[in-house]
């Protein structure tokens, strides 16, 4: 059976296994990816189990491991969700849980007419054992400076969640009514994204996107919809109630400001304290580091791995010398000609190694017309000094229609990791499904 037929069985399979408990498809691979080390530390050493199929139709996995062991993972599927009120994702989304070391996974239950949470907005497990999750909008409150929130929460390792409790954010200057999301759409709110913190002395962190007053710079590809800017909130009441604390990033970069944040705590080592931010651009990652707490924040820059510069155009030039987008030969438009990294990730190991995942897109939305170039794929790097480098840099990924967008979390044992990603896109032919393995870290 050729790797298409394989995909095609698979598909057809899935969807008649539709009515039944999601588990993965026993005897075949979903799709036989090598991990590829393109920097090696030798002090370093990741062994990759199987692939394995964890949702048929999932894309964009958000993911938590509880420390019970389970796996919560959540991925966009096609549908639509149901009419309501409140600003919601065009797709709707499903969550899965697997209690066997992600071999098997069961769907979570929804009411009838229920969309559920977008766990793109950040979930985390306090050390108390609360899993707390926040739906990734907030939109405006009764007043300019304020948002509106939804938190949801489980005490029983998200056998079941409650919720949702409304929360709201002081957000000085901030202006909801500025900006179309990246399609063009209304889009009065601002996005949560990624990862929640929780501080020695139980405080919270988590960053937010959107726009303040006087954030007028447009898009490099949708013209209604403005270049965004980073934000850091905390909280003093288990995420009840955010206040904002300062600007990580904004201005004038990529084709859509700084978004889709992620960070990390360092907790171990010369650089404790420090708090790491990585967010998507539209084109170069970029970086930023707050060494008071969140206070202040270095001046945004690039961060480029394993020599991936999205700017570097003479790599694929000649594969996409007549590929075109909307009549125009896209070698003849840099916002269209350029890579763009997405979607980081970015945790610290109990061990204190740093692991980073993200995904290049090559060119930047023609990787969903000839996705075959090495660089398009999905990427982990490993840093051991606290993010001041990443010498390890493994390729996961490469040559295959993928949406770049991946999570990772450390399982109860240290330096064991899982790690989802998915494959196919939101018209892909061949199919689309979020897929994952375990990976086991070495260090000596």
């Amino acid at each position: 059976m050729n790797a298409y037929n394989r995909r095609r069985f698979i598909k057809q399979s899935a969807f008649a296994l539709a009515s039944l408990p999601l588990t993965r498809l026993q005897g075949f691979d979903i799709i036989r990816n090598k991990p590829e080390v393109l920097v090696n530390n030798k002090k370093i050493r990741c062994t990759f189990g199987e692939e394995r199929m964890i949702m048929n139709d999932g894309l964009q996995p958000t993911m938590l491991s509880t420390r019970s062991g389970a796996l919560v993972l959540q991925s966009q599927i096609s549908t639509k969700p149901h009419p309501q009120e409140r600003i919601f994702y065009p797709y709707a989304v499903k969550t899965v849980v697997s209690r066997d070391d992600g071999n098997t996974w069961n769907e979570f239950p929804l009411a009838p007419n229920d969309n559920g949470v977008n766990m793109e907005g950040g979930i985390i497990q306090l050390r108390d054992g609360t899993i707390l999750v926040l739906e990734t909008y907030v939109t405006p409150g009764a007043t300019d400076n304020e948002g509106k929130g939804l938190l949801f929460y489980s005490n029983d390792d998200y056998k079941t969640l409650q919720g949702p409790v409304d929360i709201t954010f002081n957000i000085p200057g901030g202006n909801f009514h500025g900006s179309t999301d990246d399609g063009g759409r209304p889009h009065a709110a601002m996005r949560l994204h990624r990862r929640i913190l929780e501080l020695p002395n139980g405080d919270l962190l988590t960053t937010l996107y959107g726009w303040m007053q006087g954030d007028n710079l447009p898009s490099g590809y949708e013209p209604r919809m403005r270049k965004s800017r980073v934000m850091l909130f905390r909280s003093t009441n288990k995420g009840r109630h955010w206040d904002y604390v300062s600007t990580i990033a904004a201005g004038d970069a990529g084709t859509e400001g700084f978004g889709e944040p992620v960070i990390v705590r360092v907790s171990k080592g010369r650089r404790k304290g420090r708090l790491i931010c990585f967010m998507r651009t539209g084109q170069a990652l970029y970086e930023s580091i707050s060494d008071d707490g969140g206070k202040t924040w270095s001046a945004a820059k690039p961060r480029v791995f394993a020599g991936i510069d999205v700017y570097k155009t003479e790599e694929w030039a000649d594969m996409f010398k007549d590929v075109k987008r909307k009549g125009q030969l896209i070698k003849d438009n840099p916002v269209e000609f350029y890579g763009a990294v997405v979607d980081p990730d970015l945790i610290e190991l109990r061990s204190g190694l740093l692991v980073s995942a993200f995904g290049v897109r090559i060119p930047a939305r023609a990787c969903w017309t000839i996705p075959k170039h090495p660089w398009n794929g999905n990427y982990l790097a490993f840093s051991t000094d606290g993010g001041d480098s990443w010498s390890h840099v493994i390729r996961l990924t490469s040559g295959v229609f993928t949406t770049h967008y991946m999570s990772i979390e450390e399982r109860p044992r240290d330096n064991a990791l899982f790690v989802a990603y998915d494959f196919g896109h939101w018209t892909c032919k061949e199919g689309r499904y979020t897929y994952g393995r375990p990976l086991t870290i070495s260090t000596r």
